[in-house]
């Protein structure tokens, strides 16, 4: 869910962008609504799980640490900076509809918000690695 949802966001601003403003207001509520959707609940579950998984074991693997350091700047990353973006975007791609033009705030705060995007993308890869492979790291590797 929130591996799919983040991807979604990437892929929609690549492909359609926001070239006019009917474009830019409905790119807008597809992303509010699939963080709601999927992200949002996904995120929730996947640090769920990773707190029971870290609770749960005694020794604490080098994977495992670099998992939990991935999450949590995606956490902080989704909670502080992306899901307070997505209804101020929508509520700017409406006055942009209203008027008739795409603002330049909106313009503004939807480049930051891919930025803040794709800098998600590192750290969900290395996150992902980490769990699926459990690689040994750094001392563990002697």
């Amino acid at each position: 869910m929130y591996v799919g949802g983040i991807l979604s966001h990437i892929v929609i601003g690549a492909i359609l962008g926001h070239p006019d403003v009917s474009t830019a207001y409905h790119v807008a509520i597809y992303k509010e609504s699939s963080a709601y959707i999927l992200i949002i609940p996904g995120l929730s579950l996947k640090i769920v799980a990773d707190l029971i998984l870290y609770r749960s074991l005694d020794h604490k693997p080098n994977w495992l640490k670099v998992k939990m350091l991935m999450t949590s700047f995606l956490a902080i990353n989704a909670f502080v900076f992306l899901v307070p973006m997505m209804p101020e975007l929508t509520q700017m791609a409406l006055e942009s509809l209203e008027t008739g033009v795409v603002g330049q705030d909106f313009q503004d705060k939807a480049a930051i918000e891919q930025i803040v995007g794709m800098s998600n993308v590192i750290p969900l890869v290395t996150e992902l690695i980490m769990g699926g492979f459990k690689p040994k790291l750094f001392s563990e590797r002697k």
